[in-house]
């Protein structure tokens, strides 16, 4: 197929907004960047010097509940809310049943994944069937199509397990990323530890639990010179401590999540469920926090840690199970958040969703420019539209942004040289 892209701005360049350019693709890979382009092409789509082109967004830590929760979501359906918000890259974690710690659960999902139109990378689990009691098999989850290792959901609670796996991904190359949430401090809380949990009467999840895991794998990572992916970071202290390792030259990467620099957990005083995640929203001053760690680069990633629960699973807020969706929302969110307030540029956004959480999987970069492979988020950042829970993609409708007006959405989303996403109004 021959795909031209006609007066697009280049979004992950510094003078994105000036630079106006056609795209042409054909085969799956962009075969010329220039002003002008005129030939013969399967379809033609004119940006007008409106729409932005960027590379395809990566999402490195989704939860697509498949195998084992497939009533929450599946593959199939994770991989078009994927598309509908312009990511064509993602990382599913282990937490499925049964876990991902084996080569036939790896080969199952990505078998399941061909043809959707979204590159699916399996997270295998640290220890077996995330028991913390037994490290994987590394080299065979490795074989069989895992990019990186987590016991996400939980963390690795024996030191020593979370040491050695460090270790060995000095070896075997693998992303080792992790939940930095302390359970026994946590000890049954709900929401997070201050005055709205007070106010409610509910138990709190004390930010100590993030900020002791986050310190104890840094600690791990420089005891052996190992890489350490630092997973949704929520609180202040996580942030300054991540900050310091760094300035010290630790191999420490980390994410966050939209809700994080959008929300505090006021959202929480009207006792909605959807509102609940692990980790929790946090307070302002966490907000302004995490906020600033993005926009100065001390946090690597914006993902979605996308967690989707049935509306049946949501309906009580005391036991409903944390987590929300926000594939089709990561992008808009981030736009309206921060390019739209000037707080960062459109390369820098791009930097954050599609070219680090590459460079830190160890995935073949993307960029628009002649000889990449095309993948490749078309995008609109001034469409102004309203999330309606019902109408997205994903089999659980659990959005932490449902009723918010937003800013900008993805038009079209291209893998391989191919339209796998067209918004239809």
């Amino acid at each position: 197929m021959k795909l031209l892209l006609k007066n697009m701005r280049i979004a992950e360049t510094a003078v994105s907004d000036c630079e106006v350019s056609d795209v042409l693709i054909e085969n799956g890979v962009i075969s010329k960047v220039a002003t002008s382009i005129s030939c013969d092409a399967d379809r033609v789509i004119d940006g007008e010097g409106k729409l932005f082109v960027a590379p395809g967004l990566v999402d490195m830590h989704v939860h697509f509940r498949d195998p084992g929760f497939t009533y929450k979501e599946d593959v199939l359906t994770g991989a078009q809310a994927a598309k509908a918000g312009g990511v064509t890259t993602v990382c599913c974690m282990p937490n499925t049943k049964p876990t991902i710690d084996n080569a036939e659960t790896v080969s199952y999902i990505i078998n399941k994944a061909k043809g959707t139109g979204v590159k699916v990378y399996p997270v295998g689990s640290i220890t077996k069937g995330l028991s913390g009691k037994e490290l994987c098999d590394y080299e065979e989850l490795k074989a069989s199509g895992v990019i990186a290792i987590s016991d996400d959901g939980r963390p690795v609670e024996n030191a020593e397990y979370m040491r050695k796996a460090l270790e060995m991904s000095n070896d075997n190359g693998l992303c080792v990323i992790s939940h930095c949430e302390d359970l026994n401090i946590i000890n049954g809380g709900i929401i997070n530890k201050g005055k709205v949990s007070e106010k409610l009467g509910v138990k709190g999840m004390d930010r100590a639990s993030e900020d002791y895991i986050t310190a104890r794998e840094i600690a791990l990572a420089m005891s052996c010179d190992a890489r350490i992916h630092i997973a949704h970071v929520s609180t202040k202290g996580s942030v300054n401590i991540i900050r310091a390792a760094k300035k010290d030259g630790v191999k420490v990467t980390c994410e966050t999540c939209p809700h994080y620099f959008t929300y505090t957990d006021e959202k929480l005083l009207s006792r909605d469920a959807d509102y609940r995640m692990s980790p929790p929203l946090r307070e302002e001053d966490d907000r302004i926090a995490v906020e600033q760690a993005v926009i100065d680069g001390t946090i690597d990633c914006i993902v979605t840690d996308h967690a989707p629960h049935s509306a049946e699973d949501k309906a009580d807020f005391l036991t409903a199970p944390n987590g929300v969706v926000g594939l089709e929302t990561s992008l808009a969110v981030t736009l309206t958040q921060l390019y739209h307030t000037s707080k960062l540029s459109m390369s820098e956004i791009i930097n954050r969703m599609a070219v680090r959480p590459r460079e830190i999987l160890g995935l073949e970069g993307v960029s628009v420019k002649e000889g990449s492979i095309a993948d490749l988020t078309v995008f609109d950042a001034d469409y102004e539209w309203i999330v309606e829970p019902q109408k997205l993609s994903s089999k659980s409708k659990n959005s932490v942004f449902k009723g918010e007006k937003l800013k900008g959405r993805a038009i079209y989303t291209i893998t391989d040289g191919n339209i796998v996403f067209e918004l239809n109004d």
